[in-house]
């Protein structure tokens, strides 16, 4: 009952659709009609600005995070229970069912998740993670290589760290499912029409 109950929980806690909501708030419109189509921080990013992309960024995140707070401080700190329920969130943020199962692509849901999974060891494996992203970043210019290629990184330094196998598991169930949500992504990146950014 635990499992299942955690599970709803952390699905319910991840769909809450920060970008949608930010963006029905500060434009009166449905993000999904503009830019990607994507309710995630990139979109926001293109079609609002910065800083409204970074709060969404940090709320993505922040949902992830305290799904698994929440779960620890009722005294539910087992591994695989914890990693199931970040594991919920992610797609509770990916195919939210108030939006018709059509969400964002669980990237920063996904660090705020593993930021959490075991501390203060996770919050190095996550710290890495992003320092990836910022790296393929900056030399790729692509959003959609950078984050997967991150978000793959990550049950790599789980592993290296010696962390406990289910985080390394749940991580890379989680990338996997990062990389099916950028699929179109992808088939651009292959075609070469891929936007960098700084590109409209």
């Amino acid at each position: 009952m635990a499992y299942l109950l955690w599970t709803v929980i952390g699905y319910l806690m991840g769909s809450l659709p920060s970008g949608y909501l930010v963006f029905k708030i500060v434009h009166g419109d449905d993000i999904r009609r503009f830019g990607s189509g994507n309710i995630g921080a990139t979109n926001v990013n293109r079609t609002l600005g910065i800083k409204w992309a970074v709060l969404v960024a940090f709320f993505d995140m922040f949902k992830g995070g305290a799904v698994l707070l929440v779960a620890f401080a009722a005294g539910f700190n087992e591994p695989w229970l914890t990693g199931l329920t970040g594991l919920a969130a992610v797609c509770g943020h990916n195919f939210p069912i108030w939006l018709g199962f059509r969400g964002g692509k669980g990237v920063s849901t996904t660090f705020g998740v593993v930021i959490f999974f075991s501390p203060p060891l996770s919050f190095f494996v996550a710290a890495l993670g992003g320092l990836v992203w910022i790296i393929f970043l900056k030399f790729t210019r692509y959003v959609s290589i950078a984050s997967l290629i991150s978000l793959f990184s990550l049950p790599c330094f789980f592993i290296l760290t010696g962390e406990e196998h289910v985080f390394a598991i749940i991580s890379f169930l989680l990338a996997m499912l990062s990389c099916y949500r950028h699929r179109s992504n992808i088939s651009r990146l292959i075609e070469g029409s891929e936007s960098r950014t700084g590109q409209n």
